[in-house]
């Protein structure tokens, strides 16, 4: 089974309906490009994820373990990791979940000092790669907007000014509204279940799923084909990983609940992906 089989399954939302305008391999690109910066660069790379629940006033669970996941895989590469994020996530990164590696708090503030607080982040670490993992992009008039169509620019980082003209990004998402999403923007509208106002930042390289998390593990499962060893974490992990966030204050991004699920998805059933990923790599990696 293919990587983006697994990783669109089960989808309630309809973004498999864009996938006809990405790569048919869209993972195994990815990921050889993600290769191809960490070693001609051997710089860190930056991570951002994090999406305001305004009726929790909280963070949702999809996003921050799919971003960890990456960021061990990097760390098992070679590869500094830096998370970036805003004040409503970092409290959910602890030094037990991201080991030695940084976070950086992302100032919610207006353009200029966002774009200067960009500039002056790249400028200082200049990362191999930059990627995206649920992290709500900026719509056509420069606001946040969440599914339903809630403005969350008040309580929404800026940190779409670290894609804007460069090519070494990658973004992750499954709804229309993040960042990278401006890639298939033309699209988007035209699927009745995904945002009419979709987000406009793109990225050098987009990867759509069913769960961001899920396109998360599948961008690692696809690094772990090309370099012969599997760098996904096992299913008790992720299991583990959602209850740590949970009880730092995330909640369910489809209910708003601070439960043990993501997107309304209980953490068996969350366990479907990560499980067939691993179950592939079995078979392709001796």
């Amino acid at each position: 089974m293919q990587i983006e089989n697994i990783i669109l399954s089960h989808d309630c939302r309809g973004i498999s309906a864009l996938r006809n305008y990405l790569p048919v391999n869209c993972y195994a690109e990815a990921a050889m490009s993600v290769l191809k910066n960490i070693k001609k660069q051997l710089r860190p790379a930056l991570i951002t994820t994090g999406f305001y629940i305004p009726s929790a006033r909280a963070p949702e669970t999809d996003g921050p373990p799919g971003a960890v996941a990456i960021g061990r895989a990097l760390n098992t590469l070679g590869v500094d990791v830096i998370y970036v994020t805003d004040k409503f996530t970092q409290p959910l990164f602890t030094d037990d979940i991201i080991g030695n590696n940084d976070v950086i708090d992302f100032p919610i503030a207006d353009h200029d000092i966002s774009g200067q607080f960009a500039q002056k982040l790249v400028n200082d670490i200049q990362p191999s790669i930059i990627v995206a993992i649920e992290r709500c992009g900026l719509s056509r008039n420069k606001t946040y907007l969440n599914m339903a169509g809630k403005d969350i620019t008040e309580q929404t980082a800026k940190i779409d000014y670290l894609f804007f003209g460069r090519e070494n990004t990658f973004g992750i998402g499954d709804g229309g509204n993040e960042i990278g999403m401006g890639n298939l923007a033309q699209y988007i509208p035209a699927v009745d279940s995904l945002p009419a106002d979709p987000a406009l930042t793109t990225v050098a390289t987009l990867l759509i799923a069913s769960i961001s998390n899920w396109g998360g593990y599948g961008l690692v499962a696809a690094l772990s084909r090309i370099v012969e060893k599997n760098l996904l974490p096992s299913v008790d992990w992720e299991k583990d990983i959602i209850k740590h966030f949970v009880a730092k204050g995330a909640v369910d991004g489809v209910t708003g609940r601070q439960i043990h699920a993501v997107d309304n998805f209980d953490l068996e059933k969350n366990a479907w992906a990560l499980g067939q990923l691993n179950q592939l790599l079995t078979k392709c990696i001796k």
